[in-house]
């Protein structure tokens, strides 16, 4: 049996950094901004302008190769508090609309509008309104997607960017999925695309053709998830109580890393960041995963799990030597590093101070 229809909205910032950027600079205005590494640097592009897409520049780009596609780009370092103050704001606006706001990230969040009588019950004009009203208070354009679930709402929020409007009926749900490439679902990597391809599933008619059963072998727990969106089934609430199930941070460095003093120096700064920002979640974590890739882009994550939460912000050296025993640090040469902190709760008022050697 299928949950009842839902009205559901995602409304997805356009280059939600640079147009942060660009509304509070007007030298950058329309201009191709790239937000991010240096060009001369080892960093990436966080994300760009409109004008510096059209060169082929995107996010997740090696900074040096936007700036060969794109050299009279304007480089600036990401400015996190100005996005953060942009997007609690963005946040209220969503929140006079509907209590059930399942924010995904800075610029990006879901909208259950099932119930709302606004607009008599029109989800479409109450996209309509969001988008004006987040203009008009923050100077920033939004793009939005309507549909009865999940999966088509953020399908549909692509379609037209920027500044797109688009619905997605039930009536059209599963012709517009039959159609739709395995690479454009949501929840399927470059890696899972690859197999799929590798299947002879090309569309969302193709994964169709196959059973649950045999998606099990193939795809494991997702399975069930590729099985119900190739019938345009996707009965996942919009959960406005939805907890993080990691934070973390990493760092490229503009010269390799070899000295393990350092290396561990700069693991244990990682570190103090990633609980820093699990505190002010008021979280707290059981797990530390440590990201290590190598002058030769070979890369390893190791993990250790605690009995008690992760509190303390001396976090001595010796658990990462512990963690990072059997990588010989300090034989090859160190491209990045990232910290992870998972297995995330809400902080209760009262808990143990962790022991490291516990």
């Amino acid at each position: 049996m299928t949950a009842p229809l839902r009205k559901i909205i995602h409304i997805d910032m356009d280059a939600f950094f640079a147009a942060v950027e660009q509304r509070d600079n007007p030298n950058y205005r329309n201009k191709p901004l790239i937000v991010g590494g240096k060009p001369n640097s080892r960093g990436v592009v966080a994300t760009c302008s409109y004008e510096a897409r059209k060169y082929g520049v995107h996010s997740a780009m090696p900074s040096s190769r936007a700036y060969r596609l794109c050299p009279h780009a304007i480089f600036v370092k990401p400015n996190f508090s100005a996005y953060q103050e942009a997007s609690e704001h963005i946040q209220q606006i969503f929140h006079e609309y509907t209590d059930l706001v399942e924010p995904l990230s800075l610029d990006e969040a879901y909208l259950d509008v099932t119930d709302s009588t606004l607009f008599q019950g029109s989800a479409t004009r109450l996209a309509e309104s969001i988008k004006q009203q987040v203009l008009s208070e923050t100077g920033l354009v939004a793009s939005a997607g309507i549909s009865y679930n999940k999966f088509f709402a953020k399908i549909a929020s692509d379609q037209n960017k920027p500044d797109g409007l688009y619905l997605i009926t039930p009536e059209q749900g599963f012709d517009f999925v039959a159609q739709l490439p395995v690479g454009k679902f949501h929840g399927v990597g470059k890696a899972t695309e690859q197999k799929m391809h590798a299947l002879g599933i090309q569309t969302g008619k193709d994964l169709r053709q196959f059973s649950l059963p045999t998606l099990q072998q193939h795809f494991g727990k997702a399975a069930l998830f590729f099985y119900q969106i190739a019938q345009g089934i996707d009965d996942r609430k919009v959960n406005p109580h939805r907890v993080r199930k990691s934070i973390g941070t990493e760092t490229t460095y503009a010269k390799d890393l070899q000295e393990p003093a350092e290396i561990y120096q700069q693991l244990s700064q990682l570190f103090s960041k990633a609980l820093l920002k699990v505190q002010t979640k008021k979280l707290y974590a059981r797990t530390l995963t440590v990201k290590v890739k190598y002058h030769d882009f070979k890369q390893i994550t190791r993990s250790l799990s605690f009995k008690q939460p992760i509190k303390s912000s001396h976090f001595n050296e010796m658990v990462f030597r512990k963690l990072l025993k059997e990588e010989k640090i300090g034989e090859s040469k160190v491209r990045l590093l990232g910290v992870t902190l998972s297995g995330l709760e809400q902080q209760s008022l009262y808990y143990r101070q962790m022991d490291l050697f516990e």
